[in-house]
């Protein structure tokens, strides 16, 4: 027998007789299959009103329309149309990761789906990867990651707020249905908790960093990175930006910065009526990437002549010069314009997940 074969059958593609491996049952909101108790659903009338609702025993939807029992649903496949007690129809789905994002419980603010796609391309975020993040805020972004890391990969999170750390805690076990075990969330400062993950080597493939002074963190981040690891950031100020790609630089051992924003508009389709909509979702943040070179080489400088409105190393350290180099206090969220998150915003988020409400 050649090596590597074995005795055992193996299944053929043209075998007709067997089908696809069965999926491995999955819990929480990463589901599929007929609705069972406990599954969030979402209703969907003939104008597009959204409703979601948490199957429970004996449990009912009221409207102004009627009466839908929960129990129409449950063993129901997904994707199938019920009618209420007036005879309203409804479009019953399981909500999409995009839909559970946007109506999380939160007490500060989330990453928008548009900027969690392309932090997943642009970063590089594999199967089987070792990502570091920092900002876990609601939870939204560390959801994306999981999902993209995979069952081989992991992904440590750091949160310096307690609160918001409970808060990403409970959106996080509520969409996987219980502790994800790729996941470690640590409340702390990065730059104090990840050069102890693995002392003296590289220890994650990826660093994704969502706060209010990345540039804080290049050398923690150089030191934790693998070589040809991606830094990347998401800020919402181009004061922000302008400071983080100066400090990549200034590390030595980053590629040149590339930064970018990004804007989806919606189209309107009816009949040979199409057009854009009115509204669109424009500029919420901007991402910068960098990778990380060999460890101990300098990075190729890209050589360009300097724009007209370039400022000097002197200049941008000037002491005067406030929000670009200048101020090296704290920053707050009040410094990029955001409004603080009220305890009372927090404990209400954390309600609404213990209980189960239904949004």
């Amino acid at each position: 027998m050649l090596e590597g074969m074995t005795d055992q059958p193996q299944p053929t593609a043209h075998d007709g007789a067997q089908g696809p491996a069965p999926r491995a049952p999955r819990r929480g909101l990463d589901r599929t299959g007929p609705f069972d108790l406990g599954d969030k659903v979402q209703l969907a009338d003939a104008k597009n009103r959204l409703h979601t609702i948490t199957l429970k025993p004996g449990g009912e939807f009221h409207s102004h329309r009627g009466v839908l029992r929960h129990d129409q649903l449950i063993g129901a496949e997904d994707g199938v149309v019920v009618e209420n007690s007036h005879g309203t129809r409804y479009q019953a789905l399981r909500p999409l990761y995009a839909d559970y994002m946007l109506s999380m419980p939160r007490g500060a603010a989330i990453i928008y789906p548009k900027d969690s796609a392309q932090i997943l391309m642009w970063g590089d975020i594999f199967p089987g990867a070792r990502v570091l993040e920092a900002g876990v805020g609601s939870g939204g972004l560390t959801t994306a990651l999981l999902r993209a890391v995979g069952p081989e990969g992991s992904v440590h999170s750091i949160e310096r707020r307690e609160d918001f750390a409970e808060v990403a805690r409970e959106n996080v076990e509520t969409f996987f249905g219980g502790p994800h075990p790729a996941w470690e969330l640590s409340v702390g400062d990065f730059q104090d908790l990840a050069p102890t993950l693995s002392p003296g080597e590289p220890a994650v493939d990826r660093v994704v960093l969502d706060m209010l002074a990345p540039w804080e963190c290049v050398d923690a981040a150089a030191e934790v990175l693998v070589s040809g690891g991606v830094y990347l950031a998401y800020v919402a100020t181009v004061t922000q930006l302008s400071r983080t790609a100066e400090a990549l630089r200034e590390h030595g051992e980053f590629t040149e910065p590339y930064a970018w924003e990004s804007f989806v508009r919606p189209w309107h389709l009816e009949g040979l009526a199409v057009r854009p909509e009115h509204r669109m979702n424009a500029h919420t943040g901007f991402l910068l990437t960098a990778r990380r070179t060999a460890h101990g080489t300098e990075a190729l400088r890209r050589t360009t002549r300097p724009a007209p409105g370039s400022r000097l190393e002197e200049e941008l350290n000037h002491p005067d010069n406030e929000g670009f180099g200048g101020s090296e206090g704290e920053w707050t969220p009040q410094d990029v314009g955001e409004r603080g998150v009220a305890p009372r915003k927090l404990k209400r988020a954390l309600r609404d997940l213990r209980q189960g409400r239904d949004r």
